[in-house]
This record gives structure tokens, C-alpha cells and sequence, in this order.
């Protein structure tokens, strides 16, 4: 792997391939290609709320309930589960107007902690973070679909990866043809997404005037008390809110990021919360606990016993969430691939973009690849509990870091600057919820833990290790312009000729 500047000749040798710049594009004056800023306040607002909502309000009360062991518990878990990503939403805030690069997590971890650490973090969202929430989020989208064909029993294994993997490379090519395409996807989408969630709880209120209130009845019954599963319902209730720090990783995309970012999340997180508290509590006054955690397709089952002849409308709402969750994920984390490979971190060939459409293509699709690879994974529960856990860890440098620069950096511009309390809170919390949720299943977090420990010595090898063989350093560099003129793809601030 090497840095953009270790390749000689790819800029030129791409051009001479046919690669040119789209005049009026987003160049500087010097005729340089780079990614455009196309966002605003409404679009980071969607990406967040359009990423956030996805699979998870259809996965995770199930879970949330299991480790709670009653509904008012879980209830309270998942108001708590909202704040909690909403203080460390805040913090971002902080970092993502202090240090105005996308990448997210990736950029503030290197700011503060250097090359390996930043590493460490892209080699953890490259094969966990990123495409497991991907896969899970497209094979929710294939079962809630499918799931008409086949009422009285669980759809085909091979259909349900066959469609999440159709839904995949569909949304994969949209982003890279075109950003205003994508946004326009995410906005209609975020839209139709959050009626659908509205209709459910005003149904369930339907159904509580009606005189069906007995499921709401000794809500706190079967309150667990064990620190592990108290951590654990919270690990799978911020799956779902898994995405409040996507707008981050694209923050050189959007227009005047120093107001933009922090409003989108001020708006953003509250709305979340809201809908999501509102859902669940739509759940729990229609169905039992029974059947909130024997059902696999929780939409499905309270639509059925609510809806009536219209119950078929649950899937297409969910189908949309899951679409647009989907969508936003694949644009916003493109750009964390690019952002590294652009610093050395991956191959050089991820981060080149499109002369055309001014979109990172390759970045896209080795994305898509690694995320097709994962579809075939069917123990949901447990991915939810690896993913939460290792983003949970990198959550917690990231917050460290900010604290660690305000020390190190008192001079450095902060447009935002949140209370120290709340970064401290979050760090509290999020650190004694990993250490329980640890306990409580170590063979699942030891997972998450012991992949990430397997990228230091991948660094050392392919980042750190300089003299390397010419065979190795050639074939990289002859990967890297095939990639370029296969895409028609050159990397950014290469000039015209």
C-alpha cells in the first residue's frame, strides 16, 4: 500500500488513457479534480436521519427485550440508548468544526493519536463496521420483502441473500453516477420513512382506545438486574441508532460545515429519539412479549394483528426504511475508504475519482464487494452485539481524543464547543457498558476485540514496513493504473493537461 504521491506517472498515464476533466466541475482554479460540496443543512439532516433509521427499529426491539426482560425496561433503554448517542453526537460536533475533513472517526483518532491508532480504526470499519450494518440492513430489506411470498414460514436463505445483494449493487451504482441522485434518494426516502413510524404509533393508539390496554399493564415485570444484560439491551438498542456520526465522514461535501454540522445533528437526534421511543411503545401496546420475541419479522406480526387487509402495507414501509437507511450508509462511508486510502492507509486505487461524475468509483465498489461477501451471515443477534461493542471502543478514542486535544491543542480553532461534562459522561458510560457487555458475552466482544488487534501487525507489514520488495511496490503500482483506467478514474488534485 502506498501513499498518493509514492506513484509516479499515474495522474499523466491515466490522462493518456482517455481521462479528462468535466469543465464546470467543482476544480480549484489550478484545474485539479476533487469531490463537490452538494450538501446542505436538509440534506446532512437526511443522511443522519435516513442512515439511523434502517433495520434496526425492525431488528432490535426483539433483542432490546430479551436482555431487558420487560417492556419498560426496554423502553427506558431506549430513551437512554437516544441520549446517550445524542451527547456523543454533540461531541462530534466539536471534532467534526475543529477538524473539518471527511473520515469521521478516522481523521479525529489520527489528529490526536496518530497513523496506527487511525488505522487500527479504518482496518475495524473496512470488515466490521461498514459492511456488517450494511449486510444486516439489506437482508432485513430482503426478508421484510419476501416475506409476503412465504406468510406461514421463513423465506428461502438463498432468495433472502439473492435480494439483499440485488438491493446492494443497485444503490451501489446510483452513488456512483451521481451525488445529487443519492440525495435525492436519501430525502424522499427519510421522508417516507418517518410517516411510515408515525402511522404505526397512531395505529397502536387505535388499538389503545379501542380498550386494548393489557399489554401495557405491569410494564416493569421481569425487570432484569444483571449488569451484563442491562449492557447488552443498550449495545443492541445503539445499533439502531448506529449512523448519528455519518455526516462526519463527509464533511468536506457539505456546504459551510462549521453551521451546517452541528444543526443537522441538533435536529436530527431529538427526531430520532422521538420516533423511535414512539415505535416501540406502538409495539409493546399491540403485541405481547411473547410475540415481540418469538417474531423474526417484528413489522410484519404487528401489522398482521392491527391492519387487518392492509397489513401488506408494514413490508413496503420497512422495505423503504431499509432503502434509505442502506443508501446513506454506502455514501457517507465511501468517503471514510477514500479518505484513507487518499493517506496511505489502503491502496492508492480507492481513493481516485470519476473525472465525470466526480464521485470515488472505486471506492464504492470495493465496498460493495466486501459487503456481497457478507450477506450469506444469518446470526443477527450476534453480529448487532460485535459491531456495537467494537464501534462502541472507537467511539470512546474519539471522545478521548477530543478531551486529549483541548489539552494539547488549546489554540486550535473550535466553532462548537460542547460543556467538558459531556464528553466525560460519555465516557463513562460507554466504557463501563463495554467492560459489562464484555463479561456478560466474552467470546463476542473477544471477536470484535482480537480482529482489531490482528491490523497492528497488517500495519507494521504494509504501512510502516518502507523497504519494500520491487515486485510488491510494481504490482501495487500496476493494480493502481489498471483500476485508473478501468473506471476512467484519476486521484484528486490531479491537474488537466
Amino acid at each position: 500500500m502506498a501513499k498518493v504521491g509514492d506513484v509516479d506517472g499515474l495522474p499523466s498515464r491515466a490522462m493518456d488513457s482517455g481521462l479528462e476533466t468535466v469543465d464546470g466541475g467543482d476544480q480549484e482554479s489550478n484545474g485539479s479534480v476533487r469531490l463537490k460540496k452538494e450538501l446542505g443543512l436538509m440534506n446532512g439532516v437526511a443522511i443522519i436521519v435516513g442512515v439511523i433509521v434502517g433495520s434496526g427499529i425492525f431488528v432490535s426491539p426483539h433483542y432490546v427485550l430479551k436482555f431487558a426482560g420487560s417492556k419498560g425496561m426496554a423502553l427506558i433503554v431506549w430513551v437512554l440508548s437516544g441520549i446517550l448517542s445524542m451527547i456523543g453526537a454533540l461531541c462530534y460536533a466539536e471534532l467534526g468544526t475543529m477538524i473539518p475533513k471527511s473520515g469521521g472517526d478516522y481523521a479525529y483518532i489520527g489528529e490526536a493519536f496518530g497513523n496506527l491508532p487511525a488505522f487500527l480504526y479504518l482496518w475495524g470499519a473496512l470488515f466490521i463496521l461498514v459492511p456488517t450494518g450494511n449486510a444486516i440492513t439489506a437482508l432485513t430489506f430482503a426478508e421484510y420483502i419476501l416475506k409476503p411470498l412465504w406468510p406461514e414460514c421463513h423465506p428461502p436463505t438463498a432468495a433472502i441473500s439473492l435480494i439483499a445483494a440485488i438491493i446492494t449493487c443497485f444503490l451501489t451504482v446510483i452513488n456512483c453516477y451521481n451525488v445529487k441522485w443519492v440525495t435525492r434518494v436519501q430525502d424522499s426516502f427519510t421522508a417516507a420513512k418517518i410517516l411510515a413510524l408515525l402511522i404505526t404509533f397512531f395505529a397502536s393508539l387505535w388499538y389503545l382506545f379501542s380498550g386494548h390496554t393489557e399489554n401495557l399493564q405491569n410494564m416493569m415485570e421481569g425487570t432484569t438486574t444483571k449488569p451484563g444484560s442491562i449492557a447488552s439491551a443498550f449495545f443492541t438498542g445503539l445499533f439502531s441508532y448506529s449512523g448519528w456520526n455519518f455526516l462526519n465522514f463527509v464533511t468536506e461535501e457539505l456546504k459551510d460545515p462549521y453551521k451546517n454540522l452541528p444543526r443537522a445533528i441538533r435536529i436530527s437526534m431529538p427526531v430520532v429519539t422521538l420516533v423511535y421511543a414512539l415505535a416501540n411503545v406502538a409495539y409493546f401496546a399491540v403485541l405481547t412479549n411473547d410475540e415481540v420475541l418469538v417474531s423474526e419479522v417484528l413489522a410484519v406480526t404487528f401489522s398482521e394483528k392491527i391492519l387487518g387487509k392492509v397489513a401488506w402495507i408494514m413490508p413496503l414501509f420497512v422495505a423503504m426504511c431499509t432503502v434509505g437507511s442502506l443508501n446513506g450508509a454506502i455514501y457517507a462511508s465511501s468517503r471514510l475508504f477514500f479518505v484513507g486510502a487518499r493517506n496511505g492507509h489502503l491502496p492508492l486505487a480507492i481513493s481516485l475519482i470519476d473525472i465525470r461524475r466526480l464521485t470515488p468509483v472505486p471506492s464504492l465498489i470495493f465496498m460493495c464487494v466486501v459487503t456481497l461477501t457478507l450477506l450469506i451471515s444469518t446470526d443477527i443477534e450476534s453480529l448487532m452485539l460485535i459491531v456495537s461493542a467494537v464501534e462502541a471502543m472507537f467511539t470512546l478514542c474519539s471522545v478521548a481524543g477530543l478531551l486529549w486535544m483541548r489539552h494539547t491543542l488549546p489554540q486550535k480553532m473550535r466553532p462548537i464547543r460542547v460543556n467538558l461534562i459531556l464528553p466525560i459522561v460519555f465516557l463513562i458510560t460507554c466504557t463501563f457498558l463495554v467492560i459489562f457487555c464484555f463479561f456478560e458475552n466474552p467470546i463476542k466482544v473477544g471477536i470484535g476485540i482480537a480482529f482489531i488487534a490482528l491490523g497492528v501487525p497488517i500495519y507494521l507489514i504494509f504501512i510502516q514496513w518502507s523497504n519494500k520488495p520491487k515486485w510488491l511496490q510494481s504490482a501495487c503500482n500496476s493494480f493502481n493504473i489498471t483500476c485508473s483506467k478501468m473506471f476512467l478514474c484519476i486521484p484528486e488534485d490531479s491537474k488537466e493537461l
